[in-house]
């Protein structure tokens, strides 16, 4: 078979382990792709590559494509999601100094972790917090500012946030550039390694299921290359389908830590993808439950309401016309591909591309084209819910 050369970028975090699965176990070659794997320093520099063609695809903060399109940020354009590639995996950290205020301020248990560890945070802060992010279009951003302002700071007026490369933070940190940040792993758990921070909370107890990156495309090679573009969902989508067995965890972690790829101990990249991790240097491994998600659940579906959530919460920012910005987010998330790559070969996918965000606490049985899904939990951690069918919002 010929096979199709297809050039993708990717930011060495655990959460490239998709696409990494697909090229070397051979799940993108079974689609006639030759999948060629580009590590980049930034997530500025993927972007401006998958704009001037030097890239056909990218893995990207899931932020991005939607703001993108909205004409939003330095380098703009219709950027389609094809697929989620990770849900969850990033995680809080703050510096020692910091830490030991909070400490001493102490965490109501009785709350939410979530709840009780933010306002601890903000109580022990001296002046307005310097935060680290890996980019200002991102989760790691929209989870602090939603985390943050649900417990009375003004998000982000009342921060000082600073883009830090993901594999900087930990140097970032110990420098005292910042005070804390959200990041990927392996780099937070870098930055406690280096005893350079503390990890306080996993972006998961923020929301339970926030599309964390996605397989991204220029609007206009999709539709020119649809054929294309189906082939790399369903590769993908074997590759998570393949992620999300317990049993290939460790093969999983060797082939991340390669020097390619992550170049970092396997053992490092094993805390994540068993959300097993050490919070502080030289402490015990903690249990984190739903840490990171690659295919459970409908982790692959690029669901409309996360766009529109994501939309929404910008043009709130920005001051942009609503409806506009949420009807171009929403295309960002190209369900109709999805659905067109997966329904041939009998997987089953969601009945609907929407839904009501945060809404289920548990594990729940749901409408798809099989009647064999399962969703949830998504919770908010302030219980709130995002309803796309409404006019406002109950944020």
């Amino acid at each position: 078979m010929n096979l199709h050369r297809i050039d993708c970028g990717f930011v060495p975090l655990v959460d490239c382990a998709p696409l990494v699965v697909a090229r070397e176990l051979g799940f993108a070659a079974e689609e006639g792709i030759d999948l060629h794997l580009h590590p980049q320093p930034s997530w500025s520099a993927i972007r401006d590559k998958l704009l001037f063609g030097e890239l056909q695809a990218a893995h990207m903060l899931s932020v991005l494509p939607v703001v993108m399109s909205m004409g939003l940020g330095a380098a703009t354009d219709r950027i389609d999601a094809l697929t989620v590639l990770s849900v969850n995996g990033d995680v809080i950290g703050v510096a020692p100094d910091l830490a030991d205020r909070m400490h001493q301020v102490g965490v109501d248990r009785n709350t939410d972790p979530a709840t009780g560890v933010g306002r601890a945070l903000i109580a022990a802060a001296s002046g307005p917090l310097r935060v680290g992010v890996p980019f200002p279009f991102s989760m790691h951003a929209e989870l602090l500012y939603y985390w943050l302002s649900s417990l009375g700071l003004e998000a982000p007026r009342d921060l000082n946030v600073r883009t830090v490369p993901p594999s900087n933070m930990a140097e970032a940190i110990a420098a005292g550039e910042v005070d804390a940040f959200c990041v990927g792993e392996p780099w937070g758990s870098v930055a406690v390694d280096k005893g350079a921070a503390e990890i306080v909370l996993p972006g998961s107890a923020i929301w339970q299921f926030a599309p964390e990156k996605v397989l991204a495309v220029r609007h206009d090679w999709a539709e020119a290359e649809r054929p294309m573009a189906l082939r790399l969902i369903r590769a993908m989508w074997r590759a998570a389908r393949w992620l999300g067995e317990a049993e290939n965890r460790l093969t999983v972690s060797d082939l991340l830590a390669q020097p390619e790829y992550l170049g970092r101990p396997s053992e490092l990249i094993d805390r994540a993808l068993s959300g097993r991790l050490v919070l502080a240097k030289n402490g015990r491994p903690t249990r984190l439950r739903n840490f990171v998600e690659f295919y459970d659940c409908a982790a692959t579906f690029p669901w409309r309401s996360q766009a529109h959530w994501i939309a929404s919460r910008w043009a709130a920012r920005t001051g942009a016309d609503r409806e506009e910005a949420v009807a171009v987010g929403r295309a960002a998330f190209r369900t109709d591909l999805y659905r067109a790559a997966l329904q041939d070969i009998g997987v089953d996918v969601p009945g609907a591309s929407e839904k009501v965000e945060g809404a289920l606490s548990v594990r729940t049985e749901v409408a798809s084209a099989k009647g064999e899904m399962f969703l949830g939990p998504d919770r908010f951690f302030d219980g709130k819910v995002f309803d796309p069918a409404e006019t406002g919002t109950r944020h």
